[in-house]
């Protein structure tokens, strides 16, 4: 794998998997609304935040699923693997100051449409808090 050309489709193999780990700090979290315009008080307003179910701010949902996004752009497939879909299920919050550790295990490989399915899972503190599945487009090698 380069920093250009990730895993090429013959190189990946069922029960493959890849993570990272990440603390979201507030910063994040602003920076996040910010780029993505969504602005709802439950992610940027503490006093609002207070005075919900969740007692806190929480982190933006698809702040999750940009992790997930970075996974697979840099490390499973890797660089030059193309994202065509993703199915998640938020099963509990993640908050400021979470450590999250983000992982893709492939679960089946269409090598004639060189498709790359992959469950997705985030975690915090050992619990799911995300999981879901991705269909990643993935290049099989050159012919000479």
């Amino acid at each position: 794998m380069s920093n250009t050309q990730g895993y090429f489709l013959e190189d990946l193999k069922e029960g493959m998997s890849a993570s990272i780990e990440k603390t979201i700090s507030a910063a994040d979290v602003d920076t996040f609304a910010q780029l993505s315009g969504d602005n709802n008080p439950i992610h940027v307003d503490e006093e609002y935040a207070k005075t919900t179910a969740f007692g806190q701010r929480i982190v933006h949902g698809m702040f999750s699923a940009a992790l997930i996004s970075a996974v697979a752009g840099t490390k499973l497939p890797g660089p030059g693997g193309v994202y065509l879909s993703q199915e998640l299920k938020f099963r509990r919050p993640i908050f400021i100051d979470d450590t999250v550790v983000v992982t893709l295990t492939i679960s089946d490989i269409n090598q004639r449409r060189g498709r790359v399915t992959m469950q997705t899972d985030v975690h915090v503190s050992g619990k799911l808090a995300v999981s879901g599945v991705a269909i990643y487009m993935v290049s099989k090698r050159p012919t000479a």
